[in-house]
């Protein structure tokens, strides 16, 4: 039986495309906006667009961290979190001075595109990605495949064994998805990159 996916909504971003991409899939879902709501969860999406000190202090406010902690840290409820979401997962961000929810020992760092000519940012668009260790997230994997950015920090893990998948951006390497047990990230918006979004969310929906 398909788990129901808890998608966190504490107003930083439009959900509805993450939504309409599980229905597509035949994946039941349902937003939480209280911490009652989170405790119900069997496995958990945790988005964010915009600045990292913003969706932290806004998660913050909707109460939900603390219950955040105990499905994540305690019963080990898988999570996958995407874009700022990712970032927010480690302890964080040059982008400002609020901690992150520490549970991979990461930082976000900015795009240093004075070092590399041709980047410029933020990284906007369909870019490949390429497997640096298994993964259920990755079954079935197609030959090649690639997702839709839009990030100016990319996360930097202190563990490399944490980095699942890395994206290669005008001649530098960034971890484009970080797995650390039933803990995971995508800096990319799978909701957003077609069959190759829905193959990976399918994976962390019924095989993750």
């Amino acid at each position: 039986m398909t788990s129901i996916i808890t998608i966190i909504d504490y107003g930083t971003s439009n959900l509805g495309s993450m939504k309409n991409m599980l229905k597509k899939l035949g994946v039941p879902s349902r937003f939480a906006t209280t911490a009652d709501d989170v405790m119900e969860a069997e496995k958990i999406i945790l988005p964010g667009v915009g600045a990292f000190d913003a969706g932290m202090r806004t998660l913050k406010a909707s109460g939900m961290v603390e219950a955040l902690n105990h499905k994540v840290l305690e019963e080990r409820v898988p999570i996958l979190g995407v874009c700022l979401g990712m970032q927010m997962m480690g302890h964080s961000s040059e982008e400002g001075g609020e901690k992150g929810l520490g549970w991979i020992n990461a930082q976000a760092i900015q795009f240093r595109s004075k070092d590399h000519p041709g980047m410029r940012v933020p990284h906007m668009g369909w870019n490949e990605a390429r497997a640096l260790k298994q993964s259920p997230l990755l079954c079935e994997a197609p030959e090649r495949f690639r997702f839709y950015f839009a990030n100016s920090y990319h996360v930097v893990c202190a563990d490399p064994a944490d980095v699942l998948l890395e994206t290669e951006y005008a001649g530098f390497n960034f971890a484009s998805a970080v797995e650390k047990a039933h803990i995971r990230g995508a800096q990319f918006h799978p909701e957003k990159s077609h069959r190759f979004g829905m193959w990976f969310l399918n994976n962390f929906a019924l095989k993750a």
